[in-house]
């Protein structure tokens, strides 16, 4: 943390100036909610607030805010859909408004970050290239949206050129975050991220740091940045709220403490009913804790969140039931649940740009088929070129490795462990490989990595790793 933060030993940010400042960006690679939660809410506000009542959670964990929310804030979903209608009567009105084009635009991304539907990034991007047409110049927002959209394409590298053209600081150094994070270059991102929290003092802002400082193995420094970010949490901004303790439950999660990443998933809940990410984590617990019919509460429920419609989402639900009938020895479902998982995927890489590689190459290797491991090999050199974090290594490597290439899943592994994150299943991999190659002394170094950092890392533990929502991906 920059020293520029502080002012004496009380941070800065508690003065009565910046705490009249609003959260200004709503940061982070897309995350999914359904629209429809306005209409047909499951948990009402009121009840969230009584079962917060109840949290094991302390202050400032627990959201303070649940009596202070009007109707309006309550339903923020709501507030978007009249968004996206009051500027799509403008645009139709005023066809020639670069401006207006792009307010539509940017209310289509949040969109899109809300449900996980590929349709809204379609429509932001095709509302943004319009509005350029009409004014290239001086066009922040839609420069904005262009280099989100791009980012969401996971073709990080275009983004971070997109970002230089936008003039807004805290915009740009977003995207310079979360990109560069994605490619692995990590003194790029904490030296942006640094600057963020010293430019806006935000709940986004400190929550990305965290992220960063969570990728550079600085745990401690981590959690910091995250009770930062809870000191200047403010009311109204609900999705930021919940999704600064997804995170924090996510954290916990990686290091094996199952009940408070629980508590901070339902804490997020309670803020933000329904809230895809929180619900997608607890699955992985309950899968993680063998909890299978738990699991496909959480799978049934995001699939009725969507209404029918399809979301970026989907695959990943489908391999988590099809993991889970798995475990139970349902081999028939699961094969049934991975086919029909195999082919969205395919369909994605095949007919738009926003195709998961990675969640194709994993499907492949899970499924267990020798057959699939060689594409499994090639889906993840090709998907190497567009990122290159440690979770993306440690894909590349199990490849490897399921393909009997040790040697070369060695040295894909040690470059992920170099990068300073601290993971059980990182150092778990890095220790059958080193097995494999018959390095007994080295696996057992890294076997006592993992028991340091997640005592309990069994099997369900090593099945369930790849089935959550991870921090900021």
């Amino acid at each position: 943390m920059k020293r520029s933060i502080y002012l004496g030993s009380a941070p800065f940010w508690k003065s009565k100036y910046w705490e009249q400042l609003g959260l200004t960006l709503l940061i982070g690679l897309p995350l999914a909610s359904g629209l429809l939660i306005v209409t047909q809410p499951n948990f009402p506000v009121r009840l969230a607030a009584w079962q917060s009542q109840f949290s094991p959670l302390k202050a400032p964990y627990r959201y303070p805010f649940y009596n202070s929310l009007s109707a309006g804030e309550r339903h923020p979903t709501g507030r978007l859909q009249q968004e996206i209608g009051f500027y799509q009567t403008q645009v139709r009105q005023h066809p020639d408004r670069a401006l207006e084009q792009a307010a539509l635009a940017s209310a289509y991304l949040s969109a899109a970050r809300l449900t996980g539907e590929g349709s809204w990034y379609l429509l932001a991007e095709q509302t943004a290239q319009r509005s350029l047409a009409i004014l290239p110049m001086d066009n922040s927002e839609a420069h904005s949206v262009m280099a989100r959209v791009t980012e969401a394409k996971h073709n990080f590298a275009a983004a971070l050129r997109l970002a230089e053209q936008i003039p807004k600081p805290a915009e740009q150094l977003s995207i310079q975050i979360t990109s560069n994070l994605a490619l692995g270059q990590l003194t790029a991102a904490r030296q942006a991220a640094d600057a963020l929290a010293d430019l806006t003092l935000s709940q986004s802002a400190f929550g990305l740091l965290a992220l960063v400082q969570t990728a550079q193995g600085q745990d401690a420094a981590a959690l910091k940045s995250f009770d930062y970010a809870l000191d200047v949490e403010e009311a109204g901004e609900l999705s930021v709220s919940a999704r600064t303790r997804t995170m924090l439950g996510r954290f916990y999660y990686e290091r094996g403490d199952l009940k408070r990443a629980s508590d901070f998933y339902n804490e997020a809940l309670n803020i933000f009913p329904n809230y895809p990410q929180a619900l997608l984590n607890q699955a992985q617990l309950a899968l993680r804790q063998g909890n299978y019919r738990v699991a496909e509460q959480r799978y049934q429920q995001l699939n009725q969140l969507s209404n029918g419609a399809p979301t970026l989402f989907d695959p990943l639900i489908l391999r988590g039931r099809a993991q889970a009938k798995a475990s139970q020895g349902d081999q028939a479902t699961a094969e049934a649940l991975w086919t029909e998982a195999e082919t969205l995927l395919r369909q994605s890489l095949g007919d738009s740009s926003f195709g998961h590689r990675r969640d194709l190459a994993r499907l492949l290797l899970e499924r267990g088929r020798s057959a699939d491991i060689p594409e499994a090999v090639t889906l993840m050199q090709t998907e190497l070129k567009q990122r290159r974090d440690a979770e993306t290594l440690n894909t590349y490597a199990w490849a490897l490795f399921e393909a009997q290439r040790w040697p070369e899943a060695q040295m894909v592994i040690q470059e992920a462990v170099k990068s300073g994150v601290r993971s059980a299943g990182l150092y778990d991999r890095a220790a059958a490989i080193e097995q494999a190659l018959g390095n007994a002394a080295a696996s057992q170094v890294y076997q006592q990595k993992v028991q340091q950092i997640h005592p309990q890392f069994d099997r369900n533990a090593r099945s369930a790793a790849n089935f959550g929502a991870g921090l900021g991906s």
